[in-house]
């Protein structure tokens, strides 16, 4: 009994579990299917607003489309239209622009620039921009937001754009230096050194065009010598000298001797004959021309056939003086040199301007021992006690006898000093970074000039003067002390021994410099036409060629033959 009851109540207790776990289960289902179908109303809730969306969207659509006979689209496909980015991008383009050629114009007006056609084309390409934009053919291009953009007036829209484009960098370009001060600044740079390098270019062609002028010479002067020694081969026995015995006046030294050593015929004459002009006692005066064996029957034809007043003039050839040889002259030997020859004679513009400061030293007219005569004044004319020096480019306009009245302090060589501030101070023509130089010489010392200078000979063979021009010209074979020329060797064989003249006996430049003055010219004893520029020559300074051509003796029949001066 008591396995029966347990059994029964074993059994109520399993039947009451189960009721139990059926009674939760049906709530679970309860509950998912209240949930699954709350979230079917949602869903149903979204797909149908979606479609009255979606039908709202397509009826606007319609109706657009009537309106514009356009082909219709959905939103989505007109969002994926590949004309629509390219669209935008050319309209940012040309509102970037547009806006930078606004700026451009109203920071042009704040400059306030006194080219206001700048700020008109700034404004005019900003309105251009909003014209462009605003035409109605283009306007529909961004009115449209969602029918198909046509491609052809897209391209045409892009073209005009991108030129408009082109023409604003290209404006802008051009006007930036007026906003950008760098700019400005390196661009007024680059102008000043391109316009240096110019210069420095046209500098050098014109020292090389004025050294081949100085080298010519003119047709009318060529003329004068050929018919000069036609003159001489025609009558020799007329102007033989060689037979007659040497005049006394020649050695002299109570007279007043000039020495000219020159192989241009009509300068030598014009020295010669505005000296016996502006002197009172003509016959007191000997000239002495030196030149070289192919002008020796030029000359002497040409002093032959006038009369100069009782003057006193000998005229010889350098081949005459037999002591001058390479043995004896320095300079000889070295003009034999063929490096010395091809320095003066290559006449390419890259040799010829190397050394611009010196230009004029490359006158081949230093190769000739004519231009070395001076430093050999003593031996040459060894009876004489004083003797001015004058070369062939000076014109005499006063009396010379009072500097035979001067007081030489024991002094050799009378001249007038050109120095002024640093200008003209040995420095200039020497090597100073040379010890021999340094330690001989002071580079602050005033230079002075050639052309007209008085020398004592008593005093030169007493200081030895043409022993110490050798010495130096030997130690220079290299030309590692001065640079070439007769004015460098002649500062230093005279160093101390120079006696300075009133700058009124001497007036140089008439050469190079036009803007010397008329009075200061007027008051000197003697002007000097050193430079390139002389005044023979087709290039002279036309202000002072009169002053020059006034001394011509265009009387003479042979310098009319030649049509000299025309």
């Amino acid at each position: 009994m008591k396995a029966m009851a347990w059994n029964l109540g074993r059994n109520y207790r399993n039947v009451a579990l189960d009721r139990a776990s059926g009674h939760r289960f049906r709530s679970s289902m309860f509950r998912f299917r209240y949930i699954a179908g709350f979230l079917t109303i949602t869903i149903s809730l979204f797909l149908a607003a979606s479609f009255l969306l979606t039908a709202s969207s397509s009826s606007a659509d319609l109706g657009f489309g009537s309106v514009h006979g356009s082909s219709r689209r959905s939103m989505l496909a007109l969002k994926s239209d590949p004309l629509k980015p390219r669209l935008d991008q050319i309209r940012k383009q040309a509102d970037d622009h547009r806006a930078l050629a606004s700026a451009y114009a109203a920071y042009a007006r704040k400059l306030k620039l006194e080219h206001s056609k700048v700020v008109r084309i700034f404004a005019d390409l900003s309105r251009n921009y909003t014209d462009l934009i605003s035409k109605p053919v283009y306007r529909a291009l961004f009115d449209s937001d969602a029918n198909s953009i046509d491609e052809t007036v897209l391209r045409r829209f892009e073209k005009e754009v991108k030129e408009r484009i082109k023409l604003t960098r290209q404006v802008i370009a051009e006007a930036k230096e007026a906003f950008d001060n760098q700019l400005k600044i390196h661009k007024l740079k680059d102008t000043i050194f391109a316009l240096n390098e110019l210069l420095t270019k046209a500098k050098k062609q014109g020292a090389f065009s004025s050294l081949i002028a100085a080298k010519s010479i003119p047709k009318s002067l060529h003329c004068l010598a050929l018919r000069l020694m036609e003159e001489r081969i025609a009558h020799p026995d007329k102007y033989n000298e060689e037979a007659n015995p040497p005049k006394p006046e020649f050695e002299d030294p109570k007279l007043y001797h000039y020495a000219i050593f020159s192989d241009n015929v009509i300068a030598a004459s014009v020295v010669v004959n505005s000296a016996v002009k502006n002197t009172k006692e003509p016959w007191k005066h000997v000239f002495h021309v030196v030149t070289d064996k192919m002008n020796l029957g030029a000359m002497q034809v040409m002093f032959k056939i006038k009369d100069y007043s009782g003057a006193h003039i000998e005229v010889k050839a350098v081949e005459d003086y037999k002591f001058l040889n390479s043995s004896y002259v320095p300079v000889l030997k070295q003009l034999e040199s063929s490096k010395l020859q091809q320095f003066y004679f290559e006449n390419r513009l890259e040799n010829a301007t190397k050394d611009t400061t010196n230009m004029k030293f490359r006158n081949p007219k230093y190769l000739s021992i004519l231009n070395h005569l001076r430093f050999y004044l003593p031996e040459m004319y060894p009876k004489l006690h004083k003797i001015l020096f004058l070369d062939d480019d000076i014109v005499v306009q006063k009396d010379l006898t009072g500097l035979w009245k001067i007081d030489m302090d024991g002094k050799v060589n009378g001249a007038v000093e050109t120095c002024f501030g640093s200008f003209h101070r040995y420095a200039q023509y020497m090597n100073f970074s040379h010890p021999l130089i340094k330690a001989r010489f002071s580079p602050k010392a005033c230079a002075w000039a050639y052309g007209m200078n008085f020398f004592d000979l008593d005093a030169w063979r007493r200081e030895k003067c043409t022993e110490e021009y050798h010495y130096w010209q030997n130690l220079n074979e290299n030309r590692t002390l001065w640079k070439l020329g007769t004015l460098p060797p002649g500062l230093i064989t005279y160093y101390s021994t120079t006696k300075p003249l009133d700058k009124s006996w001497h007036v140089l430049g008439l050469g190079y410099n036009p803007s010397i003055s008329m009075d200061e010219i007027n008051n000197a004893a003697v002007i000097h036409f050193n430079g390139n520029m002389k005044p023979w020559l087709d290039i002279a300074i036309t202000q002072f060629h009169p002053l020059w051509a006034k001394y011509v003796d265009y009387e003479n029949e042979y310098v009319q033959a030649c049509n000299f001066g025309l």
